[in-house]
């Protein structure tokens, strides 16, 4: 319920200084990176051009790349380089090399922290949302630092443009902290969709009787161990758990990923038979964040936080009599 992330680096060149000074910083700049856990694909296309834009694009697209590193080697054609940004579609980040030395400055100067000056300018001009760290210009190392910080940014957007959040029922009375606006959820590329508890009733009790529901309850036997105090319940869980998950297989539609946002009280209990929130639990282990109290944008930042992470988050109740 995660994307799995593709790095891939470009290199950019101002077509007045030497493309082989943005090559060779390229170059460094994926040595370093290589200290990291994650894999880069490194474009071998400089982009000085338009044209050459097009070919970069071309063999990052081609070599699945789904997260982009713009690397200034050089002040950088802002032009093409933008271009590329937009063309690319996903998460982008910019950043730039800084000078080696001061006694290297006719091959060895590349005026890159004035080129990432007017890349930024020009990204506004085009209304491109692009990762630009704090300090963007660095050595090597530096930026190879830079671009660890960009991972798990980059693999955020990735889940929120190919996330669904799937809400059961209105929020309780009297919890207006669980008031979510939709159009935020679609400024953030996020779709959702709302369903009444009494769809979400129909749907368990169409799973009675399921052919799954001794699978599940084994499995939850033994997740449980000694704390398994109440097996008589585990039944219901059990159809429930299958409810949640065949219910998201059948309507995530063009998503990937999906969270819920669920009503779970006060009429939950007498109706359904039972509390949810074991299941809850279950659903946010294996990376699909459930919240309580139809919580949208509670869910919304589990799933940002597991993202981050690359764990499991949950959202618990600030309660002062908890020690």
């Amino acid at each position: 319920n995660l994307p799995q992330l593709k790095l891939g680096i470009v290199a950019v060149s101002r077509d007045c200084f030497p493309m082989e000074l943005s090559e060779s910083r390229r170059k460094a700049v994926v040595e370093n990176f290589k200290r990291s856990n994650v894999d880069i694909f490194e474009c071998l296309t400089t982009v000085e051009n338009e044209t050459h834009m097009l070919k970069a694009l071309k063999e990052v697209k081609e070599a699945g790349v789904n997260a982009l590193v713009v690397y200034l080697g050089n002040f950088g054609p802002e032009t093409s380089e933008t271009l590329l940004a937009k063309q690319f579609g996903g998460p982008v980040m910019f950043v730039a090399a800084s000078e080696e030395s001061g006694d290297n400055l006719m091959n060895g100067r590349g005026d890159a922290y004035c080129g990432m000056l007017n890349a930024s300018y020009n990204l506004a001009l085009r209304n491109i949302k692009a990762f630009i760290p704090e300090y963007p210009v660095g050595t090597a190392s530096e930026v190879a630092d830079m671009i660890s910080e960009f991972v798990p940014v980059a693999t955020t957007l990735l889940g929120l443009n190919n996330l669904k959040i799937i809400s059961f029922g209105p929020r309780p009375q009297d919890f207006l902290a669980c008031n979510a606006p939709i159009k935020q959820l679609y400024n953030l590329g996020v779709e959702i969709e709302e369903n009444s508890e009494l769809d979400l009733y129909a749907a368990f009790n169409a799973h009675a009787g399921d052919s799954r529901i001794p699978e599940v309850i084994a499995s939850m036997e033994k997740e449980l161990g000694k704390g398994n105090k109440m097996p008589g319940i585990l039944p219901k869980l059990a159809q429930y758990e299958i409810t949640l998950l065949d219910w998201m297989e059948e309507h995530k539609g063009s998503r990937k990923y999906v969270v819920f946002a669920n009503k779970c009280w006060p009429s939950f209990q007498t109706q359904f038979g039972f509390v949810p929130c074991y299941v809850n639990s279950r659903l946010t282990a294996m990376g699909i964040p459930v919240s309580c109290e139809v919580d949208i944008y509670g869910a919304l930042s589990e799933y940002i936080g597991t993202c981050i992470s690359q764990d499991v988050v949950t959202l618990l109740d600030i309660n002062n009599t908890v020690p």
